[in-house]
């Protein structure tokens, strides 16, 4: 990453990095991103609080940070994945290894909340709907009822699997964009983003989703529908290049971070289809690029720390749990929907600590045996070194 121990001990801000680290803190963000859908949850999907002042609090703090959370594991998917790229790597051992990294946990989930639903929430899955969500296709389709199907927030899974099947072809273009370059292309794929939801104001009508106020099918395009999301995922991989080839950033991280703040409490004047996530995908790719500048320079960060590191490992089993926690968790301990304010704060917080449980024992049980035995091939395993080999595992 950096030429000379001269500059180890000195930093040069926006140098080329010619030697990509590792990003800790990015790793640590990623946990922040589970638990804000977590929390959107707690506010859509358990419906525990019964104070109606309670409910108005929720609703504007977190009523839109799952938006937020999974717009940012989209943008930080293409950052790392370009970050982590190897040069001497073929498509078909990157699709390897992204396979075994979400599709193990993905069919463990599914199972366990085919079997909540139809056996706990006594509701019918169609055969369409079953199929689709567990070969991870259910997000093409807007029916509410086949992409949310199953596990509810398996659709930004099928979401990924396109990325990963285009990452080697984009990879391929965007890597020849000259770095003086970089900035207007992404400047150019934040205003298509942001030209989104006014596209999806012109598809026929359907009924009215429950919030924000848009149709079902703008719903649908402008949050669910994979080619849509992977713009969010392009736009992290030019920042990874404007990273790496040494493009000037205009904020820090502490004026990244404001930036966000800033834009998530304005969005709301805005037309509803915007809340859904357009507006955040610049302050968010801001924030993680400035943070793996951070890391690059090697400054200390409370977000690379220990504990935050292993936070954000379990960040995905989280991810995959945390609505299935949320629904059958309230319903086997308290099933009302009008608990007093303390008593549904301690529900959320004991819900919050078995999610993490749970994604602790789905991480050290499948996810991370699968991938050291099954993503990288006996030939690679036995010739390249182990620091090599677990680098692209990230993402």
């Amino acid at each position: 990453m950096v030429a000379s121990t001269k500059q180890i001990e000195k930093p040069v801000e926006n140098a080329p990095v010619t030697q990509n680290p590792r990003l800790p803190s990015l790793t640590g963000m990623r946990f922040i991103a589970a638990a804000m859908v977590f929390f959107f949850h707690v506010v859509w999907l358990a419906n525990m609080f019964g104070s109606p002042e309670a409910k108005v609090v929720l609703e504007t703090l977190f009523g839109r940070l799952g938006f937020v959370g999974v717009g940012f594991f989209f943008v930080l998917s293409g950052f790392v994945l370009a970050w982590s790229v190897r040069t001497k790597d073929r498509a078909p051992a990157f699709w390897r290894r992204r396979f075994f990294k979400i599709y193990p946990s993905h069919v463990a989930t599914y199972v366990v909340a085919f079997l909540l639903v139809t056996l706990v929430a006594q509701q019918a899955i169609s055969s369409e709907a079953g199929i689709l969500n567990f070969l991870l296709l259910h997000a093409w389709f807007p029916q509410m009822d086949i992409r949310f199907s199953v596990n509810p927030i398996a659709w930004s899974l099928a979401c990924e699997a396109l990325f990963y099947l285009m990452f080697p072809l984009l990879m391929r273009y965007i890597g020849r964009i000259r770095p003086e370059r970089l900035w207007a292309w992404a400047a150019g794929v934040a205003v298509v983003i942001l030209a989104v939801p006014v596209v999806a104001g012109l598809l026929p009508y359907q009924m009215r989703f429950p919030s924000p106020a848009v149709t079902d099918t703008a719903h649908w395009f402008i949050y669910t529908f994979p080619p849509v999301r992977m713009l969010d995922f392009v736009f992290g991989i030019l920042l990874a290049r404007v990273v790496m080839t040494g493009r000037k950033l205009p904020f820090g991280l502490g004026g990244s971070v404001a930036l966000g703040v800033v834009v998530y409490a304005l969005t709301p004047l805005l037309p509803g289809g915007y809340s859904l996530g357009p507006t955040m995908v610049v302050p968010l790719g801001l924030v993680i690029a400035a943070a793996a500048v951070t890391d690059v320079k090697k400054l200390p960060s409370w977000l690379s720390g220990r504990i935050m590191g292993w936070l954000g490992e379990v960040s995905y089993a989280f991810y995959l749990w945390n609505a299935l926690v949320l629904v059958y968790g309230h319903k086997l301990l308290a099933d009302s929907q009008g608990l007093s304010t303390p008593l549904a704060i301690g529900m959320v917080v004991l819900l919050f600590g078995v999610t993490l449980l749970l994604s602790w024992l789905l991480f050290s049980l499948v996810e991370r045996p699968i991938m050291r035995r099954f993503a990288t091939s006996r030939r690679r395993r036995d010739g390249e070194p182990q620091s090599v080999a677990r680098r692209g595992s990230g993402g």
